[in-house]
C-alpha cells in the first residue's frame, strides 16, 4: 500500500490516442497527488490536461483505445487492474461537458442515481440530496429535467452528483467554465470544504485567479510534460506566459510592483501612493463604440417561456454594425434561450426579432444563415462532418460561395492550421470551440453571437479572440458575446446587456455596471478583479 502522501502515483506516463500515432499528448509524466492534497493543473489549450485525468479513473486505459505507457496507481493499485466501476467510489470526475454526464429525467434523480449504486439507504440517500443541493445552490431545480437547464445548471448538476458521492479524489475539469460569478464563488466555498473534510482535489483550470489562491500546489503541463510544479504563489509569480497562461491580476501587479511575495488576491495586494501610475496599464482600456447607425440586430419586446416557465419577458436592445457587445446575467437566467431566438432555430411566440432587415418569425433558419452565425456553448451539437476543414465549410457550401483567402485568415487567426485535417470530435473542448467559432464566421455573417467563446481557451487564444473581434467590428460586423467571463468582457466588449429575471436590466458601458452595486447583486455578478484594483487605486489617490 502507498502512504497517505500518495494516494494517486503517475510513473513515466505517457499516452497516444489511437493505435499507430506518432503524437503523444502525454510524455513521461512524473505526479503524486496526497491525501486531502487541493491541486491545479493547467496549460494550453490541449497540452494533455484532459488526458491526465482521464488516467486517474481508468477511463485511460479502459474505455479510450491508445497507446499508454508508465503506470498509475490509486491507492496502491494500478489502474490497468482495475475498472472503471472499482474506481467509482475512489476517484469522482466532472468532466468539461456536463450534458454528456446526465442522464436521468430529473436533478434528484441524476443525483440519486450514483448513490443508489452504492447502495446506500433511501433515508440517506434523501439527506445527501438535500445537503449537497443547498450546498451547491441547486435546491429549486430538483424536479428539473437536466436537459432544460442552462449550461452553468447542468455543471452544477454534475458537480453536485459526484460530491454527493464522497469520493475520497474528486476531479474538476474546468469546472468554473460556465457558473456566474456568484456561483463561481459559492463553488470555491463548496471546494474548501470538502478539501478539509479529507477529499483530495484536482482541478484543471484556466483562469487561474478563481484557482490558485484555494490550491496548495499547481503544475503547468507543456508538451505533454510537468513544465513548472510548486506552490501557486512561486509558480505564478515567474513569467508563465510562455505556456499560454495568464497570471491572475493580482499575481502581475506584485512583478510590476517589485514585491518580494507573490500575491493572488487584489484585496491582499499591498499599494502605496505611488502604485496608481505603475498600475494603470494594467487595467482594461474602454472598447470602442460600434459605427452607429441603424441596428443589424433587433431584439423587440421577446417574451419565451420554456418547459411552462416564464425565461424571458419583454427583452428589448439593438446592436449595431460594429459594435461588440457582451450579455451577461447568472445561470438560468434565460441567455441560452434569448440565442436561440436570434437565427430562427426558435420562432418568437411573442415580440420579434429582426436580422439584416429580416423577421426571424417569418423567414426559415436557411435564409437567415447568410445575416447570423453562432456558435453554441457546446459544440459537440453542431459538428457533423469528418474533418475540420469540411466543418468550416457547411455554410460557405451551402450558401454557395467558398471563400478562400477568408477561410485561410480563420485558421490563422483561430490556430486551426494544424487541426484541418483532424475529425472535430476528437479535438480538446478549446479547440471545438474554435471550430465552431470559424464555421460561425466562415461565410461572413452580418452578425456573429458567441456563447461562452472564452471557455477552455487558454491565454493565447485570448488574445488572439480579441484581436478577431477587434478586426471584425472594424468590418463591420455586429457581435453578441455570450459569457460569463467578465474579466475578458471587460476587456472586449464596450456595451453591456445585463439579463435579470428575463429582462434586460442594464444597457450600459462595463464601468457603470461594475459600480452599480444593487445591480450586480440582483444579477448573480460580481466586481472583477480590474475594477476592484480600479477602486482601491482610486481611494489612494483620493486619499
Amino acid at each position: 500500500m502507498t502512504s497517505a502522501a500518495s494516494f494517486i502515483v503517475a510513473d513515466r506516463v505517457g499516452y497516444a490516442y489511437g493505435t499507430g500515432t506518432r503524437r503523444r499528448v502525454l510524455d513521461g509524466i512524473d505526479l503524486t497527488v496526497g491525501e486531502d492534497a487541493y491541486l491545479l493543473v493547467s496549460g494550453r489549450s490541449g497540452c494533455g490536461k484532459s488526458t491526465l485525468c482521464r488516467t486517474f479513473n481508468g477511463l485511460i486505459p479502459h474505455f479510450y483505445s491508445g497507446q499508454l505507457t508508465g503506470t498509475v496507481t490509486v491507492d496502491g493499485q494500478s489502474t490497468a487492474g482495475l475498472s472503471v466501476a472499482q474506481l467509482f467510489d475512489r476517484v469522482g470526475m466532472v468532466f468539461q461537458n456536463p450534458e454528456a454526464q446526465l442522464f436521468n429525467r430529473s436533478v434528484a434523480r441524476e443525483i440519486a442515481f450514483g448513490l443508489e449504486s452504492l447502495g446506500l439507504e433511501r433515508g440517506e440517500i434523501g439527506r445527501r440530496i438535500a445537503e449537497i443541493a443547498a450546498a451547491v445552490g441547486i435546491g429549486g431545480l430538483l424536479e428539473r429535467h437536466p436537459h432544460s437547464l442552462s449550461g452553468g445548471e447542468q455543471h452544477l448538476t454534475a458537480i453536485a452528483a459526484i460530491l454527493a458521492l464522497r469520493p475520497r479524489l474528486l476531479v474538476l475539469d474546468e469546472p468554473f467554465a460556465n457558473l456566474d460569478p456568484v456561483n463561481v464563488r459559492r463553488m470555491r466555498l463548496v471546494l474548501d470544504r470538502v478539501s478539509v473534510q479529507g477529499c483530495s482535489l484536482v482541478v484543471c483550470e484556466h483562469r487561474l485567479g478563481l484557482t490558485a489562491p484555494d490550491a496548495e500546489r499547481m503544475v503547468v503541463i507543456d508538451g505533454g510534460r510537468i513544465a513548472a510544479a510548486g506552490p501557486p504563489s512561486e509558480v505564478l509569480g515567474t513569467d508563465v506566459a510562455a505556456y499560454g497562461l495568464e497570471a491572475p491580476l493580482a499575481a502581475r501587479a506584485s512583478r510590476r510592483l517589485g514585491l518580494a511575495a507573490c500575491h493572488l488576491d487584489i484585496e491582499g495586494l499591498p499599494l502605496s501612493d505611488g502604485a496608481a501610475g505603475c498600475l494603470a496599464d494594467l487595467l482594461p482600456s474602454p472598447a470602442p463604440a460600434g459605427r452607429g447607425g441603424d441596428p443589424v440586430l433587433v431584439v423587440d419586446g421577446l417574451a419565451a417561456r420554456v418547459a411552462g416557465r416564464q425565461v424571458l419577458r419583454d427583452v428589448n436592445f439593438g446592436i449595431g454594425r460594429g459594435e461588440v457587445v457582451a450579455l451577461v446575467g447568472a445561470n438560468g437566467a434565460g441567455k441560452t434561450t434569448l440565442v436561440r431566438h436570434l437565427n430562427g432555430l426558435v420562432k418568437p411566440g411573442h415580440g420579434r426579432v429582426v436580422v439584416a432587415g429580416k423577421d426571424t418569425g417569418r423567414f426559415a433558419t436557411s435564409v437567415l444563415a447568410r445575416h447570423i452565425g453562432i456558435a453554441f456553448q457546446n459544440p459537440n451539437s453542431q459538428f457533423f462532418k469528418l474533418t475540420v476543414a469540411d466543418e468550416i465549410r457547411v455554410a460557405p457550401r451551402a450558401l454557395g460561395g467558398e471563400d478562400e483567402p477568408w477561410l485561410a485568415e480563420l485558421a490563422r487567426r483561430l490556430q486551426l492550421e494544424d487541426l484541418m485535417a483532424r475529425a472535430p470530435f476528437r479535438l480538446s473542448s478549446g479547440e471545438k470551440k474554435r471550430v465552431a467559432f470559424a464555421a460561425a464566421l466562415a461565410s461572413r455573417p452580418d452578425v456573429l453571437v458567441l456563447d461562452e467563446p472564452t471557455a477552455g481557451q487558454d491565454a493565447f487564444f485570448r488574445r488572439a479572440l480579441a484581436a478577431l473581434l477587434t478586426h471584425l467590428a472594424a468590418d463591420g460586423t455586429a457581435v453578441l458575446m455570450v459569457t460569463h467571463d467578465l474579466a475578458f468582457a471587460e476587456r472586449t466588449a464596450g456595451r453591456w446587456l445585463v439579463l435579470c429575471d428575463g429582462t434586460i436590466a442594464a444597457d450600459s458601458t462595463p464601468a457603470a455596471v461594475m459600480a452599480d452595486a444593487a445591480l450586480l447583486a440582483r444579477s448573480g455578478l460580481l466586481r472583477t478583479d480590474a475594477a476592484c484594483l480600479a477602486a482601491r487605486l482610486g481611494k489612494i489617490g483620493h486619499g
